[in-house]
């Protein structure tokens, strides 16, 4: 499957509600086993709360080495792969290390409990 993010978002991968948009797309595709190309072509700007949903929270479910092997990326400007590379591994290491991800979510905890 191709999915094309600017049909989907439009030019501008910014927030958490597109984001998600690309998430619920995608994620039923990679559940069964199906390869999906993100197909980034005509996007100009990329945001970390977007890729956060879009594709951060897929690690929830599948192994770093499986996304790899369902998920390409085409038509990426560097600035945003820069930005999809960072999220990945911060994903990663979230959902891998539980240590990481209970610290993290207490410091999300207090700052909620500030607002």
């Amino acid at each position: 499957m191709k999915l094309d993010i600017t049909k989907l978002v439009g030019p501008y991968c910014l927030t958490q509600d597109d984001g998600q948009k690309v998430f619920d797309k995608l994620s039923p595709s990679l559940h069964e086993g199906e390869q999906v190309q993100l197909d980034f072509t005509g996007t100009k700007a990329f945001a970390t709360p977007f890729f956060n949903f879009a594709v951060g929270q897929l690690m929830r479910d599948f192994t770093p080495e499986k996304l790899n092997e369902l998920v390409t990326v085409s038509g990426l400007v560097p600035d945003g792969m820069i930005v999809w590379r960072r999220v990945v591994r911060n994903a990663k290491e979230y959902y891998v290390d539980p240590n990481r991800k209970k610290a993290v979510d207490n410091v999300m905890k207090r700052l909620s409990e500030q607002q």
